[in-house]
């Protein structure tokens, strides 16, 4: 009796301490930075990829949960282009170009294609999964001893990947339209549209590869956040 007992006891110890080994910890936060590629269309660039520069910032966020989370950016790039080469022209052949530094601060929502994480096989999460995003922000362009400001909306498509159970690698394309026609300094618009809040305004791309870091345990037994 004695034996089967002690079996018995063994048993639930076994499965207890299986069940606990085999709980992932999760966080609510993460932070991080990104670098990349920027690129500029607008006055002076018929296409994004005409005049690459260089983009860097850092990330934070709070993770809602699985599929969502809220992200805050902030981000300096480089964007600059040329009109030589251009189909439309300014009269007289005249050839405008520029360098500009951008700040960025922006407000994101990110959605999850899949649960994302690792363990918790129950949610069925993947340790990798395709997202979008898009929020408001504002945008600083310093060009040609000139400073001018935009509210800002960016929108993103990414690939996010789980390396480890706290580190996330992420590679993310974003387009970032630009209440603003003077991120690329005081250039007209070539067909003289004037410019308007939605109207004949400058975007600017970035592709970035960021790395986060994720922080914050959550309570194991605050089963609500599921």
């Amino acid at each position: 009796m004695k034996t089967r007992l002690l079996a018995i006891l063994l048993l639930i110890l076994t499965a207890s301490q299986l069940r606990v080994s085999a709980q992932e910890e999760t966080y609510k936060l993460d932070f991080g930075g990104q670098i990349g590629v920027s690129g500029y269309l607008g006055d002076a660039s018929s296409s994004i990829f005409s005049h690459p520069g260089f983009s860097g910032g850092l990330s934070f966020r709070y993770l809602t949960d699985v599929r969502w989370s809220l992200r805050s950016l902030v981000n300096v790039l480089s964007i600059s282009g040329d009109t030589d080469g251009m189909d439309d022209v300014f009269p007289g052949f005249a050839r405008y170009d520029f360098k500009a530094t951008v700040i960025e601060v922006q407000e994101r929502v990110e959605f999850n294609f899949f649960p994302y994480g690792i363990g918790e096989t129950y949610k069925r999460l993947r340790r990798w999964t395709p997202y979008l995003a898009a929020g408001i922000g504002l945008s600083v362009s310093t060009c040609s001893g000139q400073t001018n400001a935009g509210f800002n909306v960016p929108m993103a498509f990414g690939f996010k990947y789980k390396a480890r159970p706290r580190l996330n690698l992420a590679l993310e394309f974003s387009m970032t339209k630009v209440f603003s026609d003077h991120m690329d300094g005081p250039l007209s618009d070539l067909h003289q549209i004037k410019s308007s809040f939605a109207r004949n305004t400058d975007w600017y791309s970035n592709i970035s590869f960021s790395v986060t870091y994720e922080f914050g345990e959550r309570c194991a037994t605050c089963h609500y956040v599921d």
